[in-house]
């Protein structure tokens, strides 16, 4: 039985968001990513590409070439939540399935053909997706999963793609050797040194001529460049960590704004995992110097989801780590160990009064967004994600931080 794989991507996924969220930016040319002279552009919209903007970008430079672009900071928060919605409605609808990453998909359709048609039933399932989540999203039908990649790249913005079996060479060997997955910049330059510019001429070429020049990868390339690729979809099973950090713009040694950071940064976390029903068991502090030396310190902890367990052990953690001596460039937190389970009462030490107000943050936050309340300690944070705003101007619900 011949293999029919199904890639799916969703287009310029952190700006489609973006626009979801706020009509205004339709049309629009969008600049999502680090906003400071450090930052990189994480996606920009098509109206963008023409000016010479890429994603991995210096956000400086891609405002240099399109000063006319909307820069927003961007909440990782908010783009797993849509994904995740991407995610429920694919795995609801397919038999196997891969998530390679927040806005990629594969799926396997093998021997659907004889029930639906599988070209008929991806389009059902991309007008299903479109639909329920108003995210625009391609896809490609081919063989194997190198294929169809290239096809959903070549179907973009928001269309579709099939390539028939027996196809895959003449759809490829038009394309620039630039549209083969694998190759990056520097193998593009080297390709392009040797005379090589359409993936006909990679065709055509001794594969033992393509290992000479790029090793075991010119091998690869080769037989990517030929339609070829065996690689399977992987099932999608639950992430087991989630994770924050923050690169600041100058090297700090403000012990207030380092632990205003890590605050912000938990009580940011800890209110995914309640969102996602899941719990942590095993915490992590990293933080980076100015040296670019970088250190962590993990603990093991009873299952969790609640703050005030959780931002004391970050706090004795980075107490442990903290070198007064160097500036800091980085800090970051990691919860590991995730398992599905929602927070559980302590008899002995929580309040009725404190288990209400957790789940009254927590419906704001559902509402309003994931920075709409935070603890006073954490007002330094802001940027750790995209500050949605719905009072209209008006700053966002401010909690007092009691010490314990």
């Amino acid at each position: 039985m011949k293999k029919t794989i199904l890639h799916l991507d969703l287009d310029t996924f952190f700006v489609s968001v973006e626009r979801l969220l706020d009509s205004r930016l339709q049309h629009k040319p969008i600049l999502v990513g680090g906003l400071s002279d450090r930052g990189v552009v994480a996606a920009c919209s098509y109206e963008t590409r023409g000016y010479g903007v890429h994603s991995g970008m210096p956000m400086k430079m891609a405002r240099e070439l399109c000063p006319e672009a909307i820069a927003i900071k961007g909440n990782a928060g908010t783009y797993s939540k849509h994904s995740d919605l991407v995610t429920e409605i694919i795995k609801e609808q397919v038999p196997l399935f891969e998530k390679s990453s927040i806005d990629e998909f594969y799926a396997d359709l093998s021997g659907m053909d004889r029930f639906f048609g599988c070209y008929h039933y991806a389009s059902e399932l991309r007008r299903k997706i479109i639909k329920e989540t108003g995210l625009p999203i391609s896809f490609g039908l081919s063989v194997n999963k190198v294929v169809s990649k290239v096809a959903t790249n070549e179907a973009k913005p928001n269309n579709q793609l099939k390539i028939d079996f027996g196809y895959e060479k003449p759809f490829l060997a038009p394309l620039s050797i630039k549209k083969i997955p694998m190759v990056g910049d520097k193998t593009y330059q080297t390709l392009r040194n040797l005379g090589l510019r359409k993936v006909q001429t990679i065709q055509e070429m001794p594969v033992d001529l393509m290992q000479r020049v790029l090793g075991k990868n010119g091998r690869v390339i080769w037989k990517r460049a030929n339609g070829m690729d065996n690689s399977p979809v992987i099932p999608f099973c639950e992430r087991k960590s989630i994770s924050n950090e923050r690169t600041f713009d100058k090297d700090t040694i403000d012990v207030i704004k380092l632990k205003g950071i890590l605050i912000a940064m938990a009580e940011n976390l800890a209110f995914q995992l309640r969102r996602g029903e899941k719990l942590t068991a095993c915490i992590a502090v990293k933080i980076r110097y100015s040296d670019f030396n970088t250190y962590s310190k993990q603990m093991r902890i009873p299952y969790t989801s609640a703050d005030h367990i959780l931002i004391p052990k970050i706090l004795e953690l980075f107490k442990i780590l903290y070198n007064r001596r160097l500036l800091v460039r980085l800090v970051g937190i990691r919860f590991s160990h995730l398992v599905p389970g929602n927070y559980q009462i302590d008899l002995f030490e929580d309040t009725e009064e404190a288990l209400n107000l957790y789940a009254a943050m927590d419906t704001i936050r559902e509402r309003y967004g994931d920075k709409s309340v935070l603890r006073a300690s954490g007002m330094g944070a802001r940027t750790i994600g995209r500050m949605h705003n719905p009072f209209n101007g008006q700053p966002p619900i401010v909690l007092a931080h009691r010490k314990q």
